[in-house]
């Protein structure tokens, strides 16, 4: 028997919440003759491996107690989405605040700058010195670039 995303998500969720982190998604994979369970969460300021570890172990212990799993072999993965993770939801764009993003717009165009700040509805990116509005509607995708060499402001 194969292990669900869903019942993953509904016995995650209330753990990863109690630990006061975001359930960011679920991935069950098939690897040889076991399931790759990926469970994904997130907080505002990144989150500390000491609280990976202890909600890694809740989820762990829940699993393993779960009937509809307990004979599906599977190895559990919780870890914090990579910076490579499409902005998607508002939590995300105010996570990336001070961080150089690439959006690509539905009318085709390209904006590359700064987050500045960030609502329920969009964002406020800084590109080449000028403030751009930009909605969440109005994003095909968005993506967080990584920057190995910043300078500081001054």
């Amino acid at each position: 028997m194969a292990v669900s995303v869903d019942t993953v998500r509904n016995i995650a969720a209330p753990i990863v919440s109690a630990a006061k982190l975001d359930l960011e998604d679920v991935t069950v994979d098939r690897v040889g003759r076991r399931d790759k369970v990926c469970v994904i969460v997130d907080a505002d300021g990144g989150v500390d491996l000491d609280v990976i570890a202890k909600v890694s172990g809740d989820i762990s212990t829940a699993l393993d107690g779960e009937p509809q799993i307990q004979d599906a072999p599977f190895v559990l993965e919780v870890t914090s989405p990579g910076v490579d993770r499409p902005l998607t939801e508002t939590r995300h764009w105010r996570r990336a605040h001070d961080r150089l993003v690439v959006v690509d717009m539905t009318d085709g165009r390209t904006v590359k700058g700064r987050v500045v700040s960030s609502d329920d509805q969009s964002a406020t990116v800084a590109v080449s010195g000028e403030m751009q509005q930009i909605p969440y509607e109005d994003v095909s995708k968005a993506v967080v670039e990584v920057e190995f060499d910043r300078k500081k402001d001054t």
